[in-house]
């Protein structure tokens, strides 16, 4: 791995970093964008998950084998699969800082993340409990919903707007019955996708997730204009959040954010880069973790849709699974880096990359697939990450 050095004039030295542990197999440095539009018909169901996936999941479940065995009771056994759950919509969801004021922010998340787990229970068992219990949270929000306010309206918006899809098209497009199907679908239409639509200007992570939101909605919507412009947003914002060294001496810009001064400021003060640094590491791994894993899920989805963006945004994301993954793990952290110190705590977001990358790609990850596979099974951050290594676990589909 090669970092650059930025000196008084900007200008960069690449020097080599020792004791770096993984390698990769060829990959192009930055390949160029694929044309941005929307499949002309949408695969269903088709976000994040797809039929084929499933299906694998469920084999692997009932076959008792590992680590999907092990995943699913996880999951099963989490307050997220429970059938006596009691939803709990609000007419306005508002969330402050930081959630603070929380009024139906946890509430509205979780029970985002519950219909999709009881949807996942429902296509592996087949027991329409589960199926009934995810449609009736839905229905609840759908019958309820009409607005997020205060400052972390977007961001909650897409943490939810998340999930929501996710939940809907495995209901949808494998269940028999939803007769307030088209009430939720206009939920989503009119309260979520405006507030996530028009992106942010925020550390990236709220634009990553809000576009997750987006290109969620707009598959179960058939929204080719949202998905446009949608993707265009993510688009610009991926190499705004990853650095290669391809990009020169210092990271994309994003929006007014263009100047060395402003841009290693976004960068929280950074102004050593390397391979797979992002724009939010040397604020703390957490929020890193939200924007990496943002980053994978859509990239799942688009696959899945076939509009597939993992060859243009694979360099970015070994990297940054990679770098970030050995940190996690433990190595010491150089004094160029974040003066030092560095704020742990990634979460179970290696899984969808990992897959992807390594397994499907054939590229060889070795930090990243040292994290995953010791953190296995990987559980849910309680935000928008729920159950991955259940879902993508060295899953071929």
């Amino acid at each position: 791995m090669r970092r650059l050095v930025l000196g008084a004039a900007g200008l960069a030295v690449a020097i080599a970093v020792a004791g770096t542990t993984y390698a990769v197999a060829a990959v192009n440095a930055e390949r160029a964008p694929a044309v941005a539009a929307a499949p002309a018909t949408f695969a269903h169901p088709g976000v994040f998950v797809s039929r084929a996936q499933l299906d694998f999941v469920r084999g692997k479940v009932q076959a008792g084998a590992q680590p999907w065995k092990a995943a699913y009771d996880q999951m099963l056994g989490s307050r997220y699969a429970s059938l006596s759950r009691t939803p709990k919509p609000r007419a306005v969801v508002e969330c402050g800082s930081y959630s603070n004021p929380n009024y139906g922010c946890t509430d509205e998340r979780e029970d985002a993340l519950a219909a999709y787990t009881l949807s996942l229970a429902w296509y592996i068992t087949r027991d329409s409990r589960y199926a009934t219990k995810a449609i009736a949270i839905m229905d609840a929000w759908s019958a309820t919903i009409k607005d997020h306010t205060n400052s972390n309206a977007p961001l909650q918006t897409g943490w939810a707007g998340s999930s929501w899809p996710r939940a809907a098209e495995i209901i949808r497009y494998t269940y028999s019955s939803w007769p307030n199907q088209a009430r939720f679908a206009t939920m989503l239409r009119t309260v979520y996708l405006p507030k996530v639509i028009n992106g942010s200007s925020s550390n990236g992570n709220w634009e990553l997730s809000m576009m997750e939101a987006a290109i969620g909605i707009s598959v179960f919507l058939e929204d080719r204009t949202s998905w446009d412009k949608a993707m265009a947003k993510f688009r610009a914002r991926v190499p705004a959040y990853l650095y290669v060294t391809a990009d020169g001496a210092l990271p994309k810009g994003i929006g007014s954010i263009d100047t060395r001064t402003e841009i290693i400021n976004y960068w929280q003060g950074q102004s050593t880069f390397v391979d797979g640094l992002s724009q939010e590491t040397c604020r703390d791994f957490t929020h890193t973790g939200y924007g990496i894993s943002a980053i994978s899920h859509v990239a799942e989805t688009t696959r899945i849709q076939g509009a597939d963006v993992y060859p243009e945004i694979a360099d970015r994301l070994r990297h940054a699974l990679g770098f970030h993954s050995k940190y996690q793990l433990g190595e010491s952290v150089p004094s160029w880096l974040c003066g030092g110190k560095l704020t742990l705590g990634l979460g179970p977001v290696t899984e969808v990359g990992y897959n992807a990358l390594h397994n499907r790609m054939g590229i060889a990850m070795s930090n990243t697939q040292r994290l995953t596979e010791q953190s296995r099974p990987a559980g849910s951050n309680n935000l928008f990450v729920a159950w991955e290594t259940l879902t993508h676990a060295d899953n071929p589909a």
